[in-house]
């Protein structure tokens, strides 16, 4: 297991970045380039272990697929082109590739069986394995199909109308994908929006999607039709240097082709309702993806409360957005965030137990966190528990602690964003 100490910047972070791209649109970029018809192009692919994972599972479906860097080529084989495995699916740490994988082979005539490592196997399934229980698949698992390895016989032909219980993306694009497969219509109706890239994706290739409101409907029988994918820069990702360039002292940090999908935008949001120094260059539309350049510059911060329609807007980026709270003036209250005890780790539990470590005045509560701030972190050791965000931030927290800092199984980042720590350096004077 790595280990890495972070010590404290005293002349600030300054400089460019260009983001690595996007995690969901990769995983999605390769999964609907696999069932497409002809020669999909990935460019900006995040090779990241989560997304080569998703490469691994469709090779071992028969798909060709080539990725040398941010370079992919996928040869799609049509949905009724997949392969029954022989081999079993190994979908690694990463749920989108469980979930969003299930809704395609949920009505595919074969057998598959996936698995995943120990932070999958505690991940709950059902949210996606109920409503695709209801198309006629057969998924067997622990807990009826709640946990992985899950067994998945595909079948049914009918299209479903389905409300779902919890504001999940992979729950949607899980039943949509299915629904493409499948006769008449199927749609899904969330109790508050949620990312739209699979919406989106879908029509760049070619599917007629319709949206109303909160729910989302697609016709069964169509066809992907291959095509050219840019990935913009993971604003997931982004979040760590945007947050690092409002708490470091001195800095200013220029973070290049970040995808501002106003559905995953929250960030943003909030860091300007916060008062930090941020603002948007160079806005543009590729692949129908919305971008930006993002330039952020060390700000005097107050507390916010963080709830409601926003949080599936920035769930995946609370880690981060808890050290910001640290360093705000007042109090910072994050709410209705459930969620996050079902992440690579119970995310309330480790962000306050791991920032307390470090001096932070942070209490857990059932959905969320409270944070006091301003607040001086000091030095200490941590860890990530396998969590690739929560690893960052603590890097993050790192940077202005008045002495070093040491996380504990730091490999977990390359999950996401491979070249992180290079980064750090590359932005130091």
């Amino acid at each position: 297991m790595a280990t890495k100490t972070v010590t404290k910047i005293n002349k600030g972070l300054k400089g460019s970045v260009k983001i690595p791209g996007d995690k969901s649109i990769s995983h999605r970029a390769i999964m609907f380039g696999a069932v497409a018809e002809g020669k999909t192009t990935v460019e900006g692919f995040l090779a990241g272990e989560d997304c080569l994972s998703t490469i691994d599972c469709f090779r071992k479906m028969g798909v060709e697929i080539e990725q040398n860097g941010e370079d992919v080529i996928i040869e799609g084989k049509g949905w009724g082109g997949l392969e029954e495995p022989s081999e079993i699916l190994d979908v690694g740490n990463s749920g989108t590739t469980t979930r969003l994988m299930l809704g395609i082979l949920a009505t595919r005539p074969f057998h598959s069986v996936l698995i995943g490592d120990d932070s999958i196997a505690k991940r709950p399934m059902a949210r996606v394995t109920n409503p695709l229980k209801q198309f006629g698949a057969d998924i067997a698992g622990r807990d009826n199909g709640n946990y992985t390895p899950l067994s998945v016989r595909g079948g049914g032909t009918k299209g479903i109308d389905f409300h779902s219980p919890v504001a999940s993306a992979q729950v949607k694009s899980a039943v949509l994908l299915a629904g493409l497969q499948s006769e008449g219509t199927t749609s899904v109706t969330e109790p508050a929006l949620t990312r739209d890239h699979t919406e989106r994706m879908l029509e760049a290739y070619g599917v007629e999607v319709q949206r109303d409101g909160l729910t989302v409907t697609v016709k069964g029988g169509q066809t992907l039709k291959a095509r050219h994918i840019e990935v913009p820069g993971d604003i997931s990702s982004a979040a760590f240097f945007l947050a690092a360039g409002a708490i470091v002292p001195h800095s200013e940090i220029t973070l290049e082709g970040v995808g501002i999908n106003p559905t995953r935008a929250g960030i943003i949001d909030v860091l300007i309702e916060m008062g930090a120094d941020l603002s948007l260059i160079n806005e543009r539309m590729v692949g129908g993806e919305p971008m930006a350049d993002l330039i952020v510059k060390t700000s005097s911060l107050k507390g916010v409360e963080i709830a409601g329609n926003m949080i599936p807007r920035l769930i995946d980026e609370i880690p981060v957005i808890a050290v910001l709270a640290t360093q705000a003036e007042g109090k910072t209250i994050i709410k209705d965030a459930e969620e996050l005890k079902v992440k690579e780790t119970n995310r309330i539990d480790t962000v306050v137990s791991e920032l307390k470590k470090l001096g932070a005045n942070i209490t857990a509560t059932d959905d969320g966190m409270i944070i006091e701030g301003k607040t001086s972190l000091s030095g200490g050791q941590v860890q990530s528990y396998g969590d690739h965000r929560i690893g960052m931030a603590m890097a993050i927290a790192g940077l202005i602690a008045t002495d070093e800092v040491v996380i504990e199984r730091t490999e977990a980042i390359a999950v996401s964003y491979p070249n992180f720590f290079e980064h750090v350096e590359q932005l130091k004077n």
